[in-house]
């Protein structure tokens, strides 16, 4: 089988896997008995996991060469924590499984990344339509989760998380064994100029993200929008990150990085602006969830093509895991938290508007990169 198809299965698996985590695991921790602030506490440790545990996997990673290996690893880690979830009892047992399972998994998505992008030699316009099973992958969890809800108990959760973790070391298994020599000597890499910019514009716009992803939907809800609007939106929003995945080849001919980062956060100051003002207008909000293949999904595939390009080939991993932990984890937690914080405080427009200045600060660290000739 094609590398790339190989690499589009493990996308697909674990964005299923990724989309029945967001879209149905706190209806199933409420459904085992924990409180409001007890979710909470489950649903932050992940992310909590990827501010530091990504960079020292990486670390590992390029000491030895053991990309897959350690993927595999981290895929198994999944597979025992869902394995077991449904037999431990309570809070407590649930937040120690699921805050080591985060820790020993953390890892998997951002050497994936390392490694598709050295197996695409160079070509990194190939990344979208392999990325892109993702995404299909995250949607189709998200309608045939529900419908499966539909007709049977939310405690059946972890069978198909269980299924689609297993699924995910199969193909694991199967991924390409190393995209660089293990490193000898020394391993340091010092930050230089680009890979710092790099890592700023990553914490901004995922930082950005964090009012969209913690409060849209009660966002809508409150403007009074059906379910099916809201999931419908949801869906747009990810069908326009497929779109922009399936014509990136084009997209990195024809447009150095630096100007696809700087369009991105460009285009996040406006969209974060549009949601939180123009809730009432659902043509306003149809053009803001378009702009999500652009503000995401342009955003990323040029980021790591961009700590592809900086990083040295005996760094690779360690330059993904270090994007994952800065702006996935440590951007996207402090997003989160400053939204909580704004909402509270000031009401909506205010919490999304600090995403849109969240954004303005992504676009300059992205435009010293088109000064810095990225």
């Amino acid at each position: 089988m094609p590398v790339s198809y190989r690499l589009a299965a493990f996308y697909f698996a674990f964005f299923v896997w990724a989309g029945l985590m967001v879209a149905y695991f706190p209806a199933y921790l409420a459904a085992r008995g924990l409180g409001a602030a007890q979710i909470a506490w489950v649903l932050a440790l992940p992310q909590l996991a990827r501010i530091v545990a990504p960079a020292a996997w990486g670390w590992i990673a390029d000491r030895t060469g053991a990309q897959r290996a350690i993927v595999v690893f981290a895929c198994l880690a999944n597979v025992a924590c869902f394995a077991l979830l449904p037999q431990v009892p309570g809070f407590v047992a649930i937040l120690w499984l699921i805050g080591v399972a985060s820790v020993l998994s953390a890892a998997a998505l951002p050497l994936v990344e390392a490694i598709t992008l050295g197996a695409l030699a160079g070509q990194a316009g190939r990344y979208g339509p392999i990325r892109m099973w993702g995404s299909i992958g995250f949607i189709a969890a998200v309608l045939a989760g529900g419908a499966w809800l539909d007709f049977q108990s939310v405690l059946t959760l972890p069978h198909g998380l269980l299924a689609f973790a297993l699924a995910t070391v199969a193909v694991a298994l199967a991924l390409p064994n190393r995209t660089a020599p293990a490193a000898r000597g020394s391993i340091r890499v010092p930050l230089d100029p680009k890979m710092a910019a790099l890592l700023g514009a990553g914490f901004c716009m995922a930082a950005a993200h964090g009012t969209f992803h913690t409060f849209y939907t009660l966002h809508l809800q409150r403007a009074g929008y059906s379910g099916w609007l809201i999931g419908f939106l949801w869906t747009l929003g990810v069908l326009a990150e497929i779109g922009i995945f399936l014509w990136l080849p084009a997209i990195f001919r024809r447009y150095a990085l630096s100007q696809i980062l700087m369009a991105s956060a460009g285009l996040g100051v406006v969209r974060f602006l549009l949601i939180g003002w123009g809730v009432d207008s659902l043509a306003l909000l149809l053009a803001a969830q378009l702009m999500h293949g652009i503000t995401f999904g342009a955003f990323h595939a040029a980021a790591i093509a961009g700590v592809h390009r900086v990083f040295p080939p005996h760094a690779q991993a360690r330059g993904q895991t270090l994007f994952s932990s800065v702006a996935y984890g440590a951007g996207g937690a402090a997003g989160a938290l400053a939204a909580g914080w704004a909402w509270d405080a000031s009401g909506p427009g205010v919490a999304f508007s600090l995403s849109s200045i969240a954004a303005m600060a992504g676009l300059l660290f992205a435009y010293s990169l088109k000064r810095a000739g990225l």
